[in-house]
């Protein structure tokens, strides 16, 4: 029998009020069901935003390092952990051990990151205009935060969220996707071991047009983070402006590889096939888009093509595999139909395009990685994000046209050259429209410690990792103390003319 889960409310473990649920399934073996959870909707939000707002209090109260202190043994936990996490996360979303491992020490490194910044938390002192006026800054939680996860990366994005928001004395109400309810389970079980207070994490399991929604609208809840499509993206701003709440939101990319002549061509070759087929390509930062000089294109689609057969595609637990299934079956009809419009684009298939079948292939939603050439810019296949692994291959004549092509598209997050030239490397760093760029590396490899999002339609100007998003989840009030025994009027009483 399957194993039943529960939403996560004011420290108890609780069905939906409604009584429903929905199935988790393993995308490599649909009939094996990973659990049964809440299919919750807009009175069980109600009942965690309610307990977070109680205990909010009691939370921001407690010392910045105390806080950082239980967060910094949720890292602890999730080290001992890791293992079992990781074959949980691969069991319900698909990729690869090597992949969900590496999700769960991004989780780990968040944490510590954010054990390491609860002594760090600093304002801003500043010299005053007049005379016996001190300056500063200090930073209060904004109350309680609303997180949206998405399912590719279901330990790392959570974390990257969560732990800020608690950090800066937040509490949270969290729904993660329902693809991946699992993971987002064993968070927080381990946020609660590491000693989390009860009502401060609530884990509330729903789709997001019940779970989502409420958040939205609710108006105990003061800001929002998200990760997911750009259109999901548009409706939660719309949504959140017309109450003024703050949002984060880490959205779409279509992001380019560009090698150049005089590149290493193996260590590129490299790059692109980890980049573009990588967790099956189902990544925001996925190299979707190769961008190929044509002094080298002949000979680099010869190696490529080459050692993209040689993958082992199939289930993620067996460690010998390059790349797992795709999330689920609407995913997979999504990524087929791509596949037909780069044909009827007139796109040359120059590998794979089909699911595969046959054997366990008929168990889960495996596809063939695939490669179009004689991609043309403005494409659908070359503007649009697929999430799938599919790379389309843009034939070019010189370094300009290689720019020109790469931020001749709606996202902006991810970018990278292949190249020994110093100049072309520096000229790229400057002129490539992408929240990131990587010099001989591939479009994917974000580290914890580092800014991560991107410009245009990618999202709106917030970032994620390192200290940035700490910035979203707090808000900053300038302290001034006038210590003069006297009415002093600033600009008024200040004329550097005189």
């Amino acid at each position: 029998m399957a194993q039943k889960f529960y939403n996560f409310i004011d420290g108890e473990w609780m069905e939906a009020l409604s009584g429903e649920t929905t199935e988790n399934r393993n995308p490599a073996h649909w009939d094996e069901i990973v659990g049964i959870f809440p299919k919750s909707g807009k009175e069980d939000v109600k009942k965690a935003v309610e307990a977070a707002v109680t205990h909010r209090e009691e939370w921001a109260n407690l010392p910045v390092p105390e806080r950082g202190q239980i967060l910094g043994r949720s890292g602890d936990i999730m080290v001992e952990k890791k293992e079992e996490i990781a074959k949980l996360m691969t069991r319900e979303m698909g990729k690869i051990l090597k992949e969900t491992r590496g999700d769960t020490q991004e989780g780990i490194d968040t944490a510590y990151y954010a054990f390491g910044e609860s002594r760090r938390l600093y304002g801003v002192t500043s010299p005053s205009e007049l005379p016996n006026k001190a300056i500063f800054t200090i930073t209060k939680p904004i109350g309680t935060a609303g997180i949206i996860s998405p399912w590719n990366f279901p330990m790392a994005i959570p974390c990257w969220k969560i732990y800020p928001a608690l950090l800066m004395g937040n509490t949270v109400v969290f729904k993660p996707a329902t693809d991946t309810p699992a993971t987002a389970t064993k968070f927080v079980e381990i946020l609660t071991e590491a000693g989390v207070p009860k009502g401060v994490i609530n884990l509330v399991h729903g789709p997001g047009s019940r779970v989502g929604e409420a958040i939205l609208e609710h108006p105990d809840i003061g800001v929002i983070s998200f990760t997911g499509s750009s259109a999901v993206g548009r409706r939660i701003a719309e949504v959140a402006g017309k109450n003024l709440k703050r949002v984060s939101l880490e959205l779409g990319g279509k992001n380019p590889q560009i090698v150049m002549p005089d590149a290493d061509i193996d260590l590129a070759v490299e790059g692109v096939l980890w980049g573009a087929f990588g967790t099956t390509g189902q990544r925001c930062t996925a190299t979707s888009r190769l961008i190929l000089h044509k002094d080298i294109f002949d000979k680099f689609m010869d190696i490529l093509i080459g050692r993209t057969t040689e993958l082992k595609i199939g289930d993620g637990l067996i460690e010998s595999n390059d790349v797992g299934p795709v999330i689920n079956e609407s995913q997979l009809k999504k990524i087929l139909n791509y596949v037909d419009i780069g044909k009827q684009e007139g796109a040359k298939l120059a590998l794979g395009g089909n699911r595969l079948s046959g054997g366990n292939y008929d168990e889960g939603f495996f596809m063939e990685p695939t490669i179009f050439t004689e991609v043309k810019a403005g494409m659908r296949i070359e503007q649009e994000e697929i999430f799938g692994p599919v790379l389309s291959v843009i034939k070019i004549s010189s370094f300009e046209e290689a720019i020109t092509v790469a931020n001749d598209i709606e996202y902006g997050l991810s970018s990278s050259i292949y190249t020994n030239n110093v100049k072309y490397a520096m000229r790229a760093i400057d002129k490539l429209e992408a929240g990131i760029t990587y010099i001989n590396a591939p479009t994917i490899g974000a580290e914890c410690h580092m800014p991560f999002g991107g410009f245009k339609n990618t999202g709106n100007g917030h970032r994620e990792g390192g200290k940035w998003p700490y910035e979203v989840f707090g808000e900053i009030k300038t302290v001034y103390i006038d210590y003069s025994g006297k009415l002093q009027k600033a600009q008024i009483d200040t004329d550097i003319n005189k």
